[in-house]
């Protein structure tokens, strides 16, 4: 059975590992106030609400 000569250095394992990272995507949810897409835990760009609160006025246009 093949055995490695030697140990992969600390940056080639994290290069290597780093690739999971890349395949998940953000989850979306929908918001409440404006039932538009989103990502959870974060501000609603459309409305500006977070938690049932308004945050940020968001301008229309």
């Amino acid at each position: 059975m093949g055995v490695p000569k030697r140990k992969p250095s600390t940056s080639r394992q994290k290069m290597r590992r780093a690739y999971n990272s890349v395949l998940k995507l953000p989850q979306i949810s929908k918001c409440p106030q404006c039932a538009e897409p989103h990502v959870p835990h974060r501000v609603c760009p459309a409305c500006g609400y977070y938690k049932g609160r308004q945050v940020l006025t968001v301008n229309a246009g």
